[in-house]
């Protein structure tokens, strides 16, 4: 029999070298239209970061190897062009451009997936790249030994591009992502993704989520990136991240059916809809074990389970592939970051109804030292408990659980499964529960209704006067700060202090990671509280998941007419540059431990110290160098530095001495915050001048836009926005800009406002849309409320691209350092 196999790397070689084990007699001819025939794929973006050095590790066989031990006829640089299916051959081109044609029995479609490319203005500049192959590799190599790369950016946030991003970071460059969606990496939820954002803007990367790229311009020796908005960004580099999609041209050529998700369609056993014609790997659609519905899985995993699969049935087998439910992995900086099965978002697209839990587990017992954090989110049906889906972001043994979940996922099992797992147990390896058998005992209370949950985005949208946020967290924690009006009574103190909470109310009882909110929770269902609610994932993924996305100060964001957008980002405190070493410090060791002990075994120690002395404190609690600096400027302490790598935290602080209160005067330089409630044109301009005039003087000056507000920063001209009918009301009702305010007294219908504005013209006085743009340019931040957009129905597209958006926290964040407060 003669079998011909278009396509090498990982699923047209492994189906070569199968047939070849199972089949002496069979002649087998591997088309490669490339140099190469198996080499390593995913190794490409660390060999650009010189993580790999030698360039020949990447390459699993050479074509003369290949052939030799497997007797297989390999013929690179030979590109198939044409599949005549009723003469069964195939036309090859040469790099001569010579033909030539091929007869088979049997033939397999292995021709991978192509990156997209849009067809955007510049797209072609000298600069721009996409990562597939070798080829693309050594161009890019050849490019950064040839030019000097400052600035980098990637566009798409998916595993490659963030893995681009990070090796690009190592050879020096200052890095930014631009990405359409709301968040990196689309496989996980956006609450699990956000713990990743926080950890790249550790790093010094931009991120600029739900930007859409324009086009791009060669200027000299720069690119410029320039979003749909306007805005624009340079670079030395760009790497185009975008996705792939499935090579299907030979395919359709030959009238092979294409699915509906636009890969080849096969059957169980991988046949094409030609039974003489095989096809596997990222060129296929195939069902998902969960839904039943065609999908699109781009993993070199299941390419090489299915060209072991195809190799037997090339010979006569019928032996059917069971599907992939698209596990994978990736490192991203210090972080891993792991999926498999249906995220919730995902679940919410096919219909099925599910439930979410999220636990925070050490990777090993926590007296053993390096113990790291890792956060898991697990989906699953309510009433059979069936598994659905897992995500995990940490550092440390991420692999070995996310393949656990996938076993389990694979073979239809449910959250019961995950408490019966039989781990291997050992200090310097898990913990007597370990967190699978963790996130599988909170789903089963879940189930059992032993604990009901409340959501980060209930909590964000919540309306106090009905609702009593409970925090179970130490008085020390809580001072670091909460959510806005919770109150704080800890966990250790509720059966005494039980009376202070309302059982008329519902009240959603949260701590740091969910575990004393639990505790919390089930003293209370047991004194009669029936209306509690248990936060999941606790303040962590809360945090996480509100957190603004925070620009780099060097960040060179820019408008096309070449004018400077002011970074509207309060920059986070900078360590002290005093490091006087003759200081004693006193070195802390709070690894394994999970929030709060590292700040409370920090704030001990501090206790103990006089005023000049410091500690050094390691910690491998993800959020514990934020909570540090945090704690120093609540407290007056002096942050000396602090390091984040492979997952640990290291931040020396200096004992300051106490300070007395602070009597504010004119010449401190606090900054000032305005509440504009208003859309009355004259209280505008009033804000405006004041927020000039302080900007002026080179204080800090945030404008919060609330309700009517919002009205004073709609753009001029809107983009089309979908909106319910309240919105769409609402949208009627009010103003469509700021060229439509009228005046709070004499407006007359309108004519006051247009006179003021003719006045203010005759005399040479800027206008509204004039002063706030010079706000702006004075660095005057503009914050948009999240919650008065919802109730009105104001998308963020209908607002200045400049806005913000943000909540209470964020306003009295911006409140507590300014020293003058303003309701207009």
């Amino acid at each position: 029999m003669k079998i011909i196999i278009i396509g090498g790397v990982a699923g047209g070689a492994t189906t070569a070298a199968r047939i070849r084990r199972m089949d002496e007699t069979s002649e087998i001819i591997l088309l490669e239209k490339g140099k190469y025939i198996s080499y390593a794929n995913c190794g490409l973006p660390y060999y650009i970061g010189d993580v790999i050095t030698d360039r020949e590790k990447l390459f699993v066989q050479t074509p003369e190897a290949f052939s030799v031990r497997f007797r297989v006829d390999v013929r690179t640089e030979n590109e198939v062009i044409f599949i005549d299916r009723k003469k069964k051959t195939v036309t090859i081109r040469l790099n001569s451009e010579d033909t030539y044609e091929e007869s088979y029995d049997k033939l397999l479609i292995s021709t991978g997936a192509i990156p997209v490319r849009p067809p955007l203005p510049g797209i072609d500049s000298d600069g721009i790249f996409t990562l597939r192959n070798v080829y693309d590799t050594d161009r890019i190599k050849k490019y950064i030994h040839e030019h000097p790369v400052r600035k980098a950016v990637v566009i798409g946030a998916g595993f490659i591009g963030l893995e681009m991003a990070e090796n690009l970071h190592a050879l020096g460059a200052k890095v930014s992502i631009v990405e359409m969606a709301n968040q990196v990496m689309t496989p996980i939820d956006f609450s699990m993704a956000s713990l990743v954002h926080q950890h790249l803007m550790d790093k010094g990367v931009n991120l600029y989520l739900e930007q859409a790229v324009a086009s791009f311009e060669r200027t000299g020796k720069e690119l410029k990136v320039i979003f749909k908005n306007g805005q624009s960004i340079q670079a030395d580099i760009v790497i185009l991240s975008i996705g792939v999609r499935p090579e299907t041209t030979l395919a359709r050529a030959a009238g092979l059916t294409i699915g509906e998700a636009g890969g080849i369609a096969v059957n169980d056993f991988l046949q094409t809809s030609d039974e003489a014609i095989y096809a596997i790997g990222d060129a296929i659609e195939y069902r998902h074990p969960i839904t039943g519905k065609p999908w699109l899985n781009y993993l070199a995993g299941p390419a090489n389970r299915q060209g072991r699969i195809v190799a037997d049935n090339l010979l006569g087998a019928k032996i059917k592939y069971e599907g992939a439910i698209g596990t994978s992995i990736a490192k991203v900086f210090d972080l891993t970051v792991a999926t498999t099965g249906l995220p919730g978002k995902r679940l919410r697209q096919a219909e099925i109804a599910y439930v979410s839990s999220t636990t925070h587990s050490s990777s090993h017992a926590g007296y053993y030292p390096d113990a790291t954090q890792m956060s898991i989110k697990i989906t699953f049906d309510k009433e059979s408990g069936k598994l659905y889906g897992a995500q995990i972001v940490g550092y440390d043994g991420v692999d070995k659980r996310i393949d656990e979940f996938a076993l389990i996922i694979k073979h239809q099992g449910t959250i019961y499964d995950l408490t019966q797992v039989e781990q291997a147990y050992a200090p310097p390896f898990s913990s007597a529960k370990d967190p699978v058998a963790i996130a599988g005992y909170v789903a089963e209370d879940i189930i059992a209704e032993k604990v009901k949950l409340v959501y980060w985005r209930d909590l964000r949208d919540i309306r106090l006067e009905h609702e009593f946020l409970l925090d179970v967290r130490t008085p020390d924690e809580f001072s670091l700060g909460s959510l806005p009006g919770a109150v704080n009574i800890p966990l250790d103190e509720i059966r005494d202090r039980i009376d202070e909470i309302p059982k008329d109310k519902p009240v959603y009882v949260f701590c740091a990671v969910g575990l004393r909110g639990y505790l919390a929770y089930r003293i209370l269902s047991q004194h009669g509280y029936d209306k509690v609610r248990n936060l999941s994932g606790g303040l962590k993924i809360y945090k996480a998941a509100t957190a603004p996305i925070v620009l780099n100060e060097e960040n060179d964001i820019q408008h096309t007419d070449n004018k400077v957008t002011p970074t509207t980002v309060t920059p986070s405190p900078q360590p002290s540059a005093n490091t006087d070493s003759s200081a004693r410090v006193i070195r802390v060791d709070a690894c394994g431990m999970q929030c709060p002990g590292p700040i409370l075994k920090m704030k001990k120690t501090m206790d103990t110290l006089t005023p000049g002395e410091r500690v050094e404190v390691i910690s491998t609690d993800p959020g514990f160098a934020r909570d540090a600096s945090a704690w120093c400027n609540s407290t007056g302490n002096k942050l000396i530095s602090k390091e984040s790598s492979g997952g640990k935290s290291v931040v020396i602080i200096e004992k300051e001495e106490p300070k007395a209160c602070n009597l504010v005067t004119s010449c401190e330089g606090k900054g000032k915050t305005f509440i504009m409630f208003s859309d009355d044109l004259d209280k505008a301009l009033a804000t405006f001048v004041l927020a000039n005039g302080a900007a002026a003087t080179g204080q800090k000056v945030t404008i919060f836009f609330t309700f009517w507000g919002l009205n004073v920063i709609k753009r001029l001209s809107k983009p089309k926005v979908k909106k319910d009918i309240f919105g769409k009301m609402f949208g009627m009702m009010l103003p469509s800009s700021s060229l439509k305010l009228k005046l709070s007294k004499m407006s007359m219908g309108g004519i006051g406002g247009k006179m003021m504005r003719s006045i203010m013209k005759h005399k040479g006085i800027d206008s509204l849309e004039s002063l706030r743009r010079q706000a702006l340019e004075n660095g005057v931040e503009f914050i948009a409320c999240q919650m008065s957009m919802d109730v009105m129905g104001v998308k963020k597209e209908e607002l200045l691209d400049e806005i913000t958006i943000g909540g209470v926290a964020t306003y009295m964040e911006r409140a507590d350092n300014a020293n003058i407060n303003l309701f207009i």
